[in-house]
C-alpha cells in the first residue's frame, strides 16, 4: 500500500473458509485487499475477515490464516508465498503470476541470492 500497489491474497478454500463459492476456481480464490475493495479489514493470528462486493453483492469474507497461500502485488506479482498446513509450497504460483505479467520469476529450485552489504532501513512516519 505504501508504494501505491494493490495487495492481493490467494486463499485455499475449504469448509472453514467463507467466500462466495461462485468465484472459487480449482479450490482457490484471489482476493483484492485494497482499501477501495474491502471494508472492515481485520487480520490477526487466526483469521482474516472483511466485507467485500462480488458482482455487486456484499459478502462477509472469513479466511483462516492457515489457508492464506500468498500475498502479493497485483501490479508487479512480487510478494510472499506461504507453506500450507499440508506443507505444499506456493512459490511456483508466484513464479507463474510473474511470468503471466511479463516479469522474470525466480526458479523455485534455485534459492534467491542474499543481498550484499549492510541492511538499508529507513524511518517511515
Amino acid at each position: 500500500m505504501d508504494s501505491g500497489l494493490t495487495p492481493y491474497m490467494t486463499v485455499r478454500v475449504d469448509h472453514r473458509t467463507r467466500v462466495p463459492q461462485g468465484f472459487v476456481k480449482d479450490g482457490q480464490i484471489v482476493l483484492n485487499l485494497g482499501p477501495s475493495a474491502v471494508r472492515n479489514l481485520n487480520m490477526d493470528n487466526e483469521w482474516v475477515t472483511f466485507s467485500a462486493r462480488f458482482g455487486g453483492v456484499s459478502h462477509s469474507i472469513e479466511v483462516p490464516m492457515a489457508n492464506v497461500l500468498a500475498i502479493y502485488s497485483r501490479e508487479t506479482g512480487e510478494g510472499m508465498g506461504f507453506a500450507t498446513e499440508e506443507g505444499a509450497d506456493v512459490s511456483e504460483k508466484l513464479t507463474a503470476v510473474n511470468a503471466a505479467q511479463g516479469k522474470e520469476g525466480s526458479d523455485p529450485e534455485e534459492p534467491p541470492k542474499p543481498p550484499r552489504g549492510r541492511p538499508q532501513l529507513r524511518v517511515v512516519k
